[in-house]
């Protein structure tokens, strides 16, 4: 089989996989990218270390690379030196970008994508089998979707400046470049309604999540709290992220010495947000059923439609990994909720377990759902138990009581609108539903007080209405905590 090679030390080998990744021309063979050799195939002389292998290895793996290509890493030692071989299989889903660089491989070098290759990976992409997110949404339009939001939040993230400033094309035609239009049929993608959306559940009847706290360790036990996390999954991700840090990880300082405390944790809000952004990307968006997001007393559950997909198997998770939803994960990526593919699972595992929650355990085995779940942690639970043997989680809810006074209430929200707020976040933010009665309560004493400002005074009902902390009353609140 003919092969292709590429035989000096690659000043940047990210560039040559994605060149190799996109198979400009079409020849279905892997390409090989070649360290360690002289431009005339000669060894260079070179050893490569156990560090520099692993870096090598996380090309793949390191989040620049999207949509993520198939690379395997081979050493060779010799006595005149090492030779590392990186063979790259030309992706099927296209176009590959590196740092939202497109890099094709024209001859015996590399370079960027123009316009017309670009057109042309596009349409070859299209003769690939589709996933359920690259499907177009033949009953949707482009009044569908959010256009300001994918302009003005997600393609600063996911393109080049450089290249923005020189692209002229519309934005349907930027949407379709990154497989969230189909422009063939004049309509979104569904990644393009699950992530911009104007109203994503119209389409997607459980595409939300629910979170619902009980208080006691079982679902017979009492409600005490419910939220429905919906809407298009760059803002509705925003405001999870949020609400997990506030509301779920709870904290409580732990004196470590006479000058120094140590922050105690129920959930790390890292590790907690891994695995609550794993059922969003992951989950079936086919499934009739929402993401379920459940607190009990002494643990945390996560359920969401779809098992285990592709290549992962019961007998290979967590080690291997596979995407149902590919252009739902190179989104998350772009947007920064993801750093690595595939490593998300071991750091948050070192997370949960340095916290004393123990190790996440998974329900694997069922076709349909996925399941993990976390119990709270030792070290919160015990800082926090009276010596008189009283419950637990009595202590736990007056402390969460506590912290969550008028008072503190109050300096939580002005330091949450720093920058200007909508009503809405606000209260997400401080885990409120969202109804005119509960916002009035909040709201209006802080604007009677000035503590709070509005950012169109003359339109107090504008659907543009941001509110904003006076600038003394934040200094004023840090001087009196």
């Amino acid at each position: 089989m003919k092969k292709r090679f590429r035989p000096a030390i690659p000043i940047n080998s990210g560039e040559a996989v994605c060149a190799f990744a996109n198979d400009l021309p079409g020849s279905g063979l892997p390409g090989y990218l070649l360290i360690g050799v002289k431009d005339d195939g000669e060894i260079a002389g070179i050893r490569i270390s156990d560090e520099q292998m692993r870096n090598f290895s996380g090309i793949r793996a390191d989040g620049n690379l999207l949509p993520s290509p198939t690379i395997t890493v081979s050493k060779f030692s010799f006595s005149e030196g090492d030779v590392v071989v990186l063979e790259v299989i030309p992706s099927k889903n296209l176009p590959v970008r590196y740092r939202g660089r497109i890099w094709i491989r024209i001859g015996p070098r590399k370079a960027i994508a123009g316009e017309a290759e670009e057109r042309t990976l596009r349409e070859r992409q299209k003769t690939y089998a589709l996933t359920f997110d690259a499907t177009p949404r033949f009953d949707a339009t482009i009044d569908d979707l959010k256009i300001d939001l994918f302009k003005n939040v997600y393609l600063p993230r996911a393109v080049d400046s450089k290249i923005l400033e020189e692209d002229s094309r519309t934005a349907t035609q930027k949407m379709a470049a990154l497989r969230f239009y189909d422009v063939a049929n004049n309509c979104p993608t569904n990644a393009g309604l699950l992530l911009f959306g104007q109203n994503p559940e119209y389409f997607f009847f459980g595409g939300y999540l629910q979170y619902v706290k009980f208080g006691g360790i079982d679902n017979s036990s009492p409600i005490t709290r419910e939220f429905k996390f919906a809407g298009n999954l760059v803002e509705m991700l925003a405001k999870l992220d949020s609400f997990i840090e506030t509301s779920v990880a709870k904290r409580k300082p732990k004196p470590a010495s006479a000058l120094r405390e140590e922050l105690l944790v129920a959930y790390p809000h890292w590790a907690m947000r891994e695995l609550v952004l794993n059922a969003v990307m992951h989950r079936d968006y086919q499934a009739n059923t929402a993401v379920k997001f459940y607190e009990y007393t002494n643990r945390v559950e996560i359920t969401n439609p779809g098992g285990l997909y592709g290549l992962a198997r019961p007998e290979n998770f967590p080690n291997v990994n596979d995407y149902r939803n590919p252009i739902i994960a190179e989104a998350l990526k772009v947007l920064g909720y993801v750093n690595r593919f595939n490593r998300g699972i071991a750091l948050a595992q070192k997370e949960f377990t340095e916290n004393g929650n123990g190790e996440i355990v998974f329900d694997i085995g069922k076709q349909t759902v996925f399941c993990c779940r976390v119990s709270r942690s030792q070290y919160f639970a015990e800082t926090m138990a009276p010596a008189s043997g009283v419950h637990i989680d009595k202590h736990i809810d007056k402390h969460i009581e506590e912290t969550t006074s008028p008072k503190n209430e109050e300096s939580r929200i002005l330091e949450f609108c720093r920058v200007p707020r909508s009503s809405r976040e606000i209260l997400t933010f401080i885990g409120l539903k969202y109804d005119a009665r509960t916002l009035s309560r909040i709201l209006s004493p802080l604007l009677q007080k000035g503590l709070l400002v509005r950012t169109v005074p003359d339109k107090p009902t504008s659907r543009n209405q941001r509110y904003v902390s006076n600038a003394s009353s934040v200094k004023q609140g840090n001087r009196t905590k």
